[in-house]
């Protein structure tokens, strides 16, 4: 087994998992980091700008499991963040409740 097979990395022939993986995950665990609904969609909205990134990569190559890989994983990511930046704008939209009405 050689150290990529034990790491299960993905190995992309253009090079932009590796230079966006990284971002990736730093956003990710800013986006679970932040307190706030609007925190949170911010975090997402920059996570949907990287996830795109690596969807419209112009080397996909359909035979090859490591994009099909890359791929579901981005695909997956961007349906989260999408969630993410939707609950945000819910939260927005949800009325606030007064001391008066919380009391009632």
């Amino acid at each position: 087994m050689n150290r990529r097979e034990k790491r299960g990395e993905i190995h992309c022939p253009s090079g932009l998992f590796a230079r966006l993986e990284a971002r990736v995950a730093q956003l990710t665990e800013a986006m679970n980091r932040a307190g706030t609904a609007a925190g949170k969609a911010a975090m997402a909205e920059a996570l949907l700008v990287e996830v795109d990134a690596l969807l419209d990569c112009e080397q996909y190559d359909l035979d090859s499991a490591d994009c099909r890989l890359c791929a579901g994983f981005a695909k997956l990511r961007r349906q989260t963040a999408a969630l993410v930046v939707e609950s945000g704008r819910l939260h927005e939209r949800r009325p606030r409740a007064t001391a008066e009405s919380r009391r009632s």
